[in-house]
């Protein structure tokens, strides 16, 4: 069976996304078929729509942050029904690997493929196509369609009762940024942390840091409206630059600095890796979430870092397993203690998925979500 879908594409030029029905397969052993109910808009797919990533193969379907409801189960399949919810991970996770055996599914091999928008065990296997070109999916799974073919290790089930529109949120946005906190920068309680960049992964890690316990989170972003609403999340304090939130935590820490800095800005800048490292007191940490526009050159004070125990570390969907990760955060949401309903600042048809995308990036929303229901 093939389905007829219509989805959001990456062209060979890049600049925006067009709108177009493509041809979908049906799963095979392994696959499922999701029809999508909504999907969040995250600045990664606009690093492949403005060409600063470039896809393995174009055109690419994007969308990287969803949930769904699963139409038809590949042959061969067991653990999963027509009917079910699903919330995608947006690094699958094998199970067999390297790194999920040691519990670090985030870093699955298979995530060599997310760009690349194959089958993750075969480079040369799609399963959407326009007038027989193969379109290839971010991720393995291109949320921005009105249905999708995924494997079930990019698939977590999720209760039925919840809206999409918020759980989807948990796909990328929430579980990288809270993570980003709580994993990567091992926030405690009584900790100064700084948040820099107030999109949707920046207000999660907001969150996590305040449920961590820090006395003080100190939320930095030059868009005022970002900086009101980060108030309504667990920050304590705002501010437009991060030079002037390290100050105000030298104050409260007797000249040392932030016990961490998380960066969650939309596009990653040589200003945010110098600045993030003066901020932190010894043996502090400066987590680096957000993404580069390619390499960056950047002057390091390694003297500093060397005497003062300063560490600077990666991470990738907030250093948990999604499997992990969006089962924990579901709990944590319908006990209140976290939120997903609030962040949504706007919903989108599919049509209107430039839109999203450009309120993005004026500063508009904490997240748009594109609406499929």
């Amino acid at each position: 069976m093939v389905y007829k879908t219509r989805a959001a594409l990456v062209m060979p030029t890049p600049g925006k996304l067009e709108i177009h029905e493509v041809d979908l397969d049906a799963p095979r052993q392994g696959e499922l078929t999701v029809r999508m109910l909504a999907s969040g808009l995250c600045h990664s797919d606009d690093h492949i729509i403005n060409g600063s990533v470039v896809p393995g193969t174009v055109p690419m379907c994007v969308g990287h942050e969803g949930a769904g409801e699963v139409v038809e189960v590949g042959p061969g399949t067991p653990g999963w029904e027509v009917g079910d919810r699903v919330v995608f991970g947006f690094v699958p996770a094998c199970g067999r690997c390297r790194w999920c055996a040691l519990g670090m599914q985030n870093l699955c091999d298979l995530g060599a493929f997310v760009v690349v928008g194959s089958r993750f065990d075969d480079e040369t296997s799609f399963r959407m196509s326009l007038d027989g070109t193969p379109v290839s999916q971010f991720c393995g799974i291109s949320t921005l369609s009105e249905y999708t073919t995924v494997s079930t290790a990019s698939a977590v089930k999720v209760p039925k009762d919840l809206p999409p529109t918020s759980v989807c949120l948990l796909s990328c946005g929430v579980q990288t940024g809270w993570g980003s906190s709580v994993n990567s920068a091992e926030v405690r309680p009584g900790d100064t942390v700084i948040i820099v960049g107030l999109g949707g992964v920046g207000m999660s890690a907001v969150q996590g840091a305040s449920f961590a316990g820090a006395s003080h989170v100190l939320a930095v972003d030059t868009v005022e409206f970002k900086r009101e609403q980060a108030l309504n999340f667990g920050a304590t304090h705002t501010f437009c630059s991060l030079d002037e939130a390290a100050d105000f935590a030298r104050s409260l820490t007797n000249g040392q600095g932030a016990d961490s800095v998380v960066v969650t800005v939309g596009v990653l800048t040589a200003a945010e890796i110098s600045g993030g490292i003066a901020a932190i007191r010894k043996a502090g940490t400066l987590v680096l979430t957000a993404a580069g526009a390619g390499n960056l050159q950047v002057e390091l004070p390694t003297s500093d870092i060397t005497m003062s125990q300063k560490r600077i570390t990666g991470t990738l969907a907030g250093a948990w397993s999604p499997h992990t990760s969006i089962p924990t955060l579901l709990r944590l949401y319908t006990e209140g203690h976290l939120k997903l309903d609030e962040m949504v600042t706007t919903s989108y048809k599919l049509d209107d998925v430039n839109d999203g995308f450009r309120d993005m990036l004026a500063g508009k929303n904490i997240r748009g979500v594109v609406d499929f229901t």
